[in-house]
């Protein structure tokens, strides 16, 4: 079983992402196997809060030239977080 730290591997903390946190929403970057059930309980066991709704997103990885190689950038899933009204989570700044 993944416990909630193998499921959320990081909050992303970009200028879209804060442009959005006062609407309740936060962007997390997680496991590419997780579903939504399992982020919206994880979330909520991690950081204490009611989570509304979970929306999620692969990024492909690009081709990427290393000198006379091809290489590629990783695979990543995103989900964006909108918690319930009244509900916040305390960001270090």
């Amino acid at each position: 079983m993944k416990t909630s730290q193998d499921i959320i591997k990081a909050l992303i903390r970009t200028e879209k992402s804060t442009a959005v946190e006062p609407q309740g929403k936060y962007l997390f970057l997680v496991s590419p196997s997780s579903n939504k059930i399992e982020i919206k309980r994880a979330v909520e066991q991690l950081y204490r809060v009611k989570v509304a709704s979970v929306n999620t997103m692969i990024n492909r990885g690009k081709m990427k030239r290393v000198r006379y190689q091809v290489g590629k950038t990783p695979d990543t899933k995103r989900a964006i977080v909108t918690l319930r009204e009244g509900q916040k989570i305390e960001v270090g700044q």
